[in-house]
């Protein structure tokens, strides 16, 4: 039996994925396997030995001390992609808010309630409607700096709205350059975009590299006019420098989820209370990624969207599974598998891969006696974890 430990409340459906007959899951579980949380800070939480893997219903893992778990040969998982049409969506919105004078218009209409009679209103309103023109988005150029999951997504929906699209992308991957669209032009760099681009949506992960990518520096060689849209993360952009820009005329608009005490006031900032991936749908779809990245990872060894380890899978084999981590030096597979020879075990299939300074590696053997293997393997230098599944 696996104990699931949770955090925060996750979607029943992600939740219904743990067979009974194989997993305990609670938020007062003791000694867990595993650990499903959404927003849940665990830097400051003393994690049980029993802990294998922590698995975020999310994209980001600034909540997740992921350096820390990695040296205790833990795997963390997130959800990316699982939330994205959620995200694509208020991305869509956060557009047209930019262009158009949608929510300065209806804060207009607010202040009328005074007027009851409903022909002087519309007249009144018929006058004053030339104050909330905008443009429409038809024809104009969209920069989307980050083309995983959610920017694919995003290049694909202005383009079907009849925009240019341009996009940077530094760290694309060879699975996301087949999911973009041919009709994506490709900036060189992040300042050849800002400079023609009437929009820029910003998709790219919280990281050293990335904070305050947009800053004083980057916004001097925006087009005149930009509006800025970010569903992303906060730390990307420095709120000084878009108040900067936004005085200075440079910039038009800029749409946010991320509200910061220097944009309370201003009209030119639409700022949202963080509901990029808020929606039911989204919030099942992670669950229900996570769950199952849970499950074959404790039941076969399987890992898929892991953001400290490789991607592993093989298929199962006749007989039993061993799998296990280690710092990624030599040696340590020679010794494991000496291991095994010495005590007659024979290795079916095998897979090793690596990602940095990890190793990972998952071995099928023929069903053995050898009641100590996995302890024997734990002694030997430089492995980090060790289990024997099935």
């Amino acid at each position: 039996m696996y104990k699931i430990k949770t955090f925060n409340q996750i979607s029943v459906k992600g939740l219904e994925r743990f067979g009974r007959d194989k997993y305990e899951v609670g938020s007062a579980i003791g000694e867990p396997e595993a650990i499903l949380l959404r927003s849940h800070k665990l830097h400051s939480e003393v994690l049980p030995e029993s802990v294998l893997t922590v698995a975020r219903a999310g994209a980001g893992v600034n909540n997740v001390p992921v350096d820390e778990y990695s040296k205790k040969g833990i795997v963390v998982f997130n959800t990316p992609g699982a939330n994205a049409n959620a995200v694509k969506e208020l991305v869509l919105a956060g557009l047209l808010l930019g262009s158009r004078g949608i929510k300065s218009g209806i804060d207009h209409v607010k202040t009328l309630h005074d007027v009851t009679d409903a022909a002087e209103l519309h007249k009144t309103l018929e006058g004053q409607k030339k104050l909330f023109a905008g443009n429409e988005l038809m024809g104009k150029t969209l920069g989307i700096v980050g083309l995983g999951a959610i920017g694919s997504l995003v290049a694909d929906m202005a383009l079907a709205l009849g925009m240019k699209v341009i996009g940077f992308d530094p760290a694309l991957s060879i699975e996301a350059a087949w999911r973009l669209s041919s009709n994506v032009q490709r900036a060189e760099n992040l300042h050849a975009l800002l400079a023609h681009s009437d929009y820029v949506s910003l998709h790219v992960p919280a990281i050293d590299a990335t904070h305050h990518l947009i800053n004083d520096e980057a916004l001097s060689q925006a087009k005149p006019g930009l509006s800025l849209v970010n569903f992303a993360r906060e730390s990307i952009v420095d709120p000084a420098a878009i108040v900067k820009a936004l005085d200075a005329g440079k910039m038009k608009s800029y749409v946010c989820d991320f509200p910061e005490p220097i944009f309370y006031g201003r009209d030119d900032v639409i700022a949202m209370p963080h509901i990029g991936a808020s929606t039911v749908e989204a919030e099942e779809n992670c669950a229900i990624m996570a769950a199952d990245q849970i499950i074959d990872y404790l039941e076969n060894g399987n890992i898929k969207n892991s953001v400290n380890f490789p991607a592993v899978s093989m298929a199962r084999c006749e007989g039993q599974r061993i799998i296990f981590s280690n710092e990624n030096v030599p040696k340590v597979l020679g010794n494991v598998l000496s291991v095994l020879a010495d005590n007659n075990v024979n290795v079916i299939d095998m897979m090793n891969r690596s990602r940095g300074d990890l190793a990972y590696n998952i071995l099928d053997i023929e069903r053995t006696t050898f009641d100590n293997i996995a302890q024997e393997i734990a002694k030997i230098e430089h492995v980090k974890l060790v289990r024997l599944i099935g």
